[in-house]
């Protein structure tokens, strides 16, 4: 076992492509096919399957990745410490379409950013934000769980040794463009919203309804706008009369008053969170990110009123940047 054949397993798992690594290691494929070979030979497991969507880790390979990419952190700091060259830092998080993900990765590169980083913020779709957590392209995964999905993506993280970990719990709300018809109403009805478009997330090939980023995705919909764009949506708030169920965390400073968020009466609740795998020991950055959130996360107060749970933001996310009412999350 090698450092170099490590490095190429990194790499496969990375790009989740031989190829594709080869080209980034600057290698010839079949070297990195032998080098695959010879290794899952030496240790007598096999690291990777083949899929209709390219290479993937297997259990055994997940597992021996963590250890690895271990053992090549250890010799790059080792290189960089006697090179006299300053580490370059690196980190990689995978989240569900939330501005308040973004917000926290801002505070991240403001305390952290040096001369030289590589830092990642991956808006994605729900089976890839599992997917890049478990194959450890990125350390920290960002999604939320409802009573609807809970039992299927528990089972998930369990089969894929992944840890969720709760951030806050608040109630499903609707964003609407200040002027659409329905803003004046102080909460908001599923029937209420029957008539006008909603937008969802594309969750492409794996479109089913537990990976949604929407509460109550399983409702028959008259219009449906799909999107993969979180920008995307405020136009259509804007432009078309649609609407967007969500967590009703609302920063004001991107859209202004133009932009309003309505709670919806419903007995659902959304807890948003984070993922990790469970065999990989957070770095110092993803205890820096872990931390970011949950500082936002605490001006989230959830209360238990007469009608059940109910969510209620203090005055903001960060200063005064969230726009809320006083039933608003």
């Amino acid at each position: 076992m090698t450092l170099l054949q490590l490095k190429y397993i990194d790499a496969i798992a990375q790009f989740g492509s031989i190829s594709r690594a080869a080209r980034h290691m600057f290698v010839s494929q079949p070297r990195i096919t032998n080098a695959l070979r010879e290794l899952e030979a030496e240790i007598g497991q096999t690291l990777f399957i083949r899929t209709s969507r390219g290479i993937k880790l297997t259990d055994e390979g997940v597992h021996f990745l963590g250890y690895a990419r271990q053992v090549i952190e250890q010799m790059r700091l080792l290189e960089d410490q006697y090179r006299n060259v300053k580490p370059k830092r690196s980190f990689s998080v995978s989240t569900q379409h939330y501005t308040f993900a973004a917000l926290a990765f801002v505070e991240l590169v403001k305390q952290y950013g040096e001369d030289e980083y590589d830092f990642s913020l991956l808006e994605e779709r729900t089976a890839n934000v599992i997917e890049n957590v478990r194959n450890m392209k990125s350390e920290i995964g960002l999604l939320y769980m409802s009573q609807f999905n809970e039992a299927v993506l528990q089972k998930i993280f369990r089969e894929n040794h992944l840890r969720f970990t709760p951030l806050f719990t608040v109630r499903p709300h609707v964003f609407l463009f200040h002027a659409h018809p329905l803003a004046a109403k102080e909460r908001i009805t599923l029937d209420d919203l029957d008539d006008y478009p909603c937008i969802t997330f594309d969750q492409g090939e794996e479109n089913a309804f537990y990976f949604s980023e929407e509460a109550l995705s399983v409702r028959t919909l008259k219009k449906r706008i799909r999107v993969t764009d979180r920008a995307a949506v405020a136009n259509f708030l804007m432009d078309l009369g649609a609407y967007i169920i969500t967590s009703g965390v609302l920063p004001s400073f991107l859209h202004g008053p133009d932009v309003v968020s309505r709670p919806l009466v419903t007995d659902e609740h959304m807890t948003v969170g984070i993922i990790r795998h469970a065999d990989r020991l957070p770095s110092e950055l993803g205890i820096a990110f872990e931390s970011a959130l949950k500082k936002m996360a605490s001006d989230i107060a959830t209360v238990d009123e007469q009608d059940g749970l109910d969510s209620v933001i203090s005055s903001t996310l960060r200063g005064d940047n969230v726009q809320s009412k006083e039933s608003d999350d």
